[in-house]
């Protein structure tokens, strides 16, 4: 098959997978109605740490107002709403219970097939979750707008490229599973990580300075801190046009790795369950 019809094909089956993600989801929306309150208990949280920390020292993020903060929290928990995924715990439930062999059967890509499922469950939370979210965090705390309409729009395009980018990394990961079986020890530990040096939990303004350059070269900052940066206005121009490349670049080179490290992986495989 050449590129040019191979590029068409998969769309298609990421079009027909996230479908099938947003219909499945439809039976569990009690838990997104619950986890407006989750989302809300974690920016107030937040909110009254910061707020004691410039109170006690008004400089002590560099490079951010208390103002400035505040909406970085909030808006960070409304757009982890919408990038957050599962697929590296799904991946695992298939491979303990026996239906990764089936799923390894069906003429498509395994990466388009989970992707695409997590692209749906987005598009659903999105509606049933960072909506209601964004809207209750808006009411009760001050967040700013973005920095401008153009902001906004590049924030957008930021923002599909961290939940390209979270489906990439979180594939990787759950291939392991084809290996391991079980990986719970290494998805908690992918989780503190990427939650750290994502920028949800702090700017990266606030790590030591040598290991703010270091963390620089790795995916992880892209997913939470780079749109986070554009909705405050602080990417302008070749800045901005650099940092949306080097995300979507991120994204583009781990899902090409994810589906060749799929490959490796599942060239020796023990199937659980049945």
């Amino acid at each position: 098959m050449t590129a040019s019809l191979a590029l068409p094909q998969t769309l298609r089956h990421y079009r027909e997978y996230a479908r099938v993600g947003f219909v499945n989801v439809l039976a569990f929306r009690l838990r997104y109605y619950t986890g407006v309150v989750t989302y809300l208990i974690n920016v107030s949280v937040y909110y009254f740490i910061w707020k004691a920390l410039y109170a006690a020292d008004p400089e002590f993020a560099r490079g951010f107002s208390f103002d400035e903060m505040t909406t970085y929290v909030a808006v960070g928990w409304i757009i982890r709403t919408v990038y957050f995924n599962n697929i590296d715990s799904n991946i695992t439930t298939e491979v303990q219970n026996g239906n990764i062999a089936a799923s390894m059967l069906k003429p498509t890509s395994i990466q388009a097939m989970f992707i695409g499922r997590a692209l749906g469950e987005s598009a659903f939370r999105l509606l049933l979750l960072t909506i209601p979210t964004g809207l209750a965090i808006s009411w009760i705390f001050p967040v700013s707008g973005p920095a401008s309409a153009s902001h906004f729009g590049a924030f957008v395009v930021s923002l599909a490229a961290s939940i390209m980018l979270m489906g990439a990394l979180n594939f990787i990961v759950g291939a392991f599973a084809l290996r391991t079986k079980s990986i719970l020890g290494l998805l908690r530990a992918k989780y503190y990580v990427q939650e750290l040096l994502s920028g949800l939990l702090v700017p990266m303004t606030l790590f030591p300075p040598m290991m703010e350059q270091s963390l620089a070269y790795l995916p992880f900052q892209h997913i939470a801190y780079t749109p986070l940066l554009i909705y405050l206005g602080k990417l302008e121009g070749a800045e901005l046009a650099t940092a949306l490349s080097v995300q979507w670049g991120w994204a583009a080179v781990l899902l090409l790795f994810g589906s060749w490290f799929w490959d490796q992986m599942a060239k020796k495989v023990t199937i659980q369950g049945g």
